[in-house]
């Protein structure tokens, strides 16, 4: 062992990062001071990482000294940037120098790939038991594959992991196809699994499934997926001409129902565009053609996109899959259920089909199910129903168990089911504080202290995954401690989300901090709006981080678009700069202003103006148009996942804030309105220009 150290340590590559395997982790977790030399050090170690520039990388790592408390980052990324020409004995140097941090599992997650990649599963099996975090689903394929070779029996976890499976790994294609070979995933496991991909969109995926069932037939799904109306228009893959004989009657039988299953996934793939052009193919050729439940399930797939797109057809689709189904189960995804119920919800004019919605939420799996979203439309659809059911009783007994089971001034559809049963939006109790000796053991804990100090430095993003890690394994009186900690280091989004994990023990006033009191509270009154409001969507925009920049160029406290701050500020009449847009005074009045703006232009309606916020303002405009609804069953059609979820997040945290600031129970439904349908009075010219 110590020759084959002696040989590791020689290597240039691993000096800088393994000076000796048995130094003692610094145990003591005092509040990092980081010098300005390993600042700068370890933010170039960072940007030599982003360039993949070896040499500069391995410098900076040699520069910082063992007793660097950060110093570990930047091995992770030395070490990481050439893990294809790594071997296990470096990775077990690197292992025990910094025994049980977040770099030493994050590497060997990255290590595990890689042997997965080598097909080495003798290091494979030795390594998985030690992954602490176990966090990645290509792993998981892996480790099941492993499992698989040691004659272990993996098929139902198997096909949850690869249909679960977003983009085409090397890990859970491998591992499909595997036992695809080895008789344990059969076609319709191949084909559900396309059909899963097609409605994400996921071409390649799509094609790897497929290819499993029939090579020829894989190739025809980069047309069917590029060109579905030209793919059905030409035939739909009629499958090949065979010759005489029974054993080609067998082959034109299978060849006939690959035909189907590509055809099926070519309509899906035309509604995504045309639901219409769709449905119409379904009832001029396909729909007696196909399977009932491959037409059930083309159906739905029709009715999904037609959902999305909150078309008023959409309804009668998903009645057609309920048709076409018969006694067979098509076993649509709970995406596909949900926007049926969704679809359900918008039916009749706004009246709803409720008899759809139960049987939708019903469909979904018991996971789906237990969500409060479904809890709580199930429990109204029973409430609807009883009014013509000889049950009506017992319906209504059966709605109100349901509300109660999910009631919470927790979240959104918790305060919905309280204020549907006549209860008050009251805040939980304030748990005691955290003692002295729970603070303390927090500020010992040395993952905190590191991901804080990463923070502070600019390395946010690798400091809130050590600070994620950090909290594993916590209980509330730790959680609350950890919370209390980042709150007072203003690391507010630590704070929230930390506090956001207890489960028992709830402290609201640490969830929903109001930092920036004074300028909140002057802006909001300033532009006539509810500091509460405004509190709700900072919390959801920013969690408070200043200097925060989004994937598209959002920036600031409000997260305001660089082209909406120049017009708001000109609409305003405020001197401003761009390099203005990051400071907590000047954002506040352009995110302020600009709200106050889009409330005026949708009639004070807060779903719409926080939807058009999130989204824009010319997508609510057209998504209120249609039907008059139920406020919460339109913010539930919003089209757009990421907006769906803001808008309901923001009045529900602008309830909580109200309820803090006032000390005074709150009312969500308040905020959500009765209803939200068609603009009556046309635009403003004004109102069009809102960026």
């Amino acid at each position: 062992m110590k020759s084959l150290l002696r040989r590791l340590l020689a290597s240039s590559s691993l000096a800088a990062i393994a000076l000796s395997a048995c130094l003692a982790l610094p145990t003591a977790a005092a509040p990092i001071n980081v010098s300005d030399a390993s600042r700068a050090t370890l933010l170039d170690a960072r940007e030599a990482l982003r360039k993949k520039d070896r040499a500069r990388l391995a410098g900076a790592v040699a520069q910082l000294g063992p007793q660097d408390p950060l110093a570990m980052w930047a091995a992770y990324w030395e070490l990481g940037n050439r893990l294809p020409e790594a071997g296990q004995a470096e990775l077990e140097v690197f292992y025990a120098r910094w025994p049980g941090t977040y770099v030493e599992d994050r590497l060997r997650n990255d290590w595990l790939l890689e042997l997965g990649k080598r097909r080495d599963w003798a290091n494979f099996r030795v390594e998985f038991p030690r992954f602490r975090m176990n966090d990645d689903r290509e792993v998981t394929c892996y480790a099941l594959l492993t499992r698989h070779l040691d004659g272990e029996d993996v098929r139902a976890p198997a096909r949850e992991s690869w249909f679960a499976q977003r983009e085409a790994d090397d890990g859970c294609t491998l591992l499909a196809q595997t036992l695809y070979e080895a008789g344990q995933f059969k076609p319709a496991d191949a084909w559900r699994k396309a059909r899963l991909s097609i409605e994400a969109n996921r071409k390649t995926a799509a094609r790897n499934a497929v290819a499993l069932v029939d090579a020829d037939a894989a190739a025809a799904v980069g047309d069917l997926y590029d060109q579905p109306q030209r793919y059905l228009a030409l035939g739909g893959g009629n499958g090949k001409k065979g010759g005489k004989g029974a054993g080609t009657a067998r082959r034109a039988s299978a060849e006939d129902a690959t035909a189907q299953q590509l055809a099926a996934l070519a309509l899906v793939r035309l509604a995504a565009s045309d639901p219409a052009a769709a449905a119409d193919a379904m009832d001029s050729r396909w729909a007696a053609k196909l399977a009932p439940t491959t037409a059930a399930w083309v159906w739905a797939g029709i009715g999904r996109q037609a959902a999305q797109k909150l078309d008023g057809g959409a309804s009668t689709y998903y009645q057609h899959a309920q048709t076409a189904a018969r006694s067979t189960d098509p076993e649509l995804s709970d995406e596909t259920l949900a926007w049926g119920v969704r679809a359900a919800l918008r039916a009749n004019d706004g009246a709803g089909r409720w008899q759809q919605v139960v049987q939708g939420v019903g469909a979904m799996s018991a996971a789906e199910q237990r969500d409060p979203t479904w809890i709580y439309w199930k429990a109204r659809a029973l409430q609807a129903l009883s009014a013509d059911s000889q049950d009506s009783a017992a319906l209504v007994a059966q709605s109100r168990e349901l509300l109660k089971s999910i009631a919470s001034p927790l979240h959104f559809y918790g305060k919905l089911a309280l204020e549907d049963l006549g209860q008050p939006l009251t805040l939980p109790a304030r748990p005691p504080v955290p003692s002295t000796e729970e603070k303390r053991a927090t500020s010992d804990n040395a993952g905190l202290q590191r991901a804080l100090a990463l923070i502070a430095i600019g390395l946010r993003n690798e400091g809130v995954r050590e600070w994620n890690y950090s909290l594993r394994g916590m209980n509330d009186r730790e959680l609350l401690a950890a919370a209390q900690l980042a709150c007072e280091r203003g690391v507010w989004d630590r704070c929230i989300n930390t506090s956001e994990r207890t489960r028992e023990q709830v402290d609201m006033a640490q969830r929903f901090p109001t930092p920036y009191r004074e300028d909140v509270v002057a802006n909001a009154r300033e532009s006539g709006l509810d500091p509460a409001f405004v509190y709700g969507l900072i919390r959801q925009e920013s969690r408070f981080i200043t200097d925060a920049r989004s994937g598209v160029g959002a920036s600031g406290l409000m997260q305001i678009m660089p082209a909406t701050a120049k017009w708001t500020a000109r609409k305003l009449g405020l001197s401003y700069t761009q390099a203005q847009i990051d400071n907590p005074e000047m954002n506040l009045r352009l995110g302020t202003g600009y709200l106050r703006l889009l409330l005026d232009s949708f009639e004070d309606s807060k779903p719409l103006a926080t939807a058009a916020y999130n989204a824009g303002p010319g997508r609510p405009r057209k998504w209120r148009e249609g039907p008059v609804l139920d406020a919460a069953a339109w913010a539930e059609n919003i089209p757009f996942n990421e907006t769906r979820d803001y808008v309901k997040k923001v009045l529900s945290n602008s309830t909580d804030y109200a309820a803090l600031m006032s000390g005074k129970p709150q009312s969500l439904r308040a905020r959500l309105g009765d209803s939200v349908g068609p603009r009556v009075a046309p635009l403003a010219p004004a109102e069009k220009e809102l960026p």
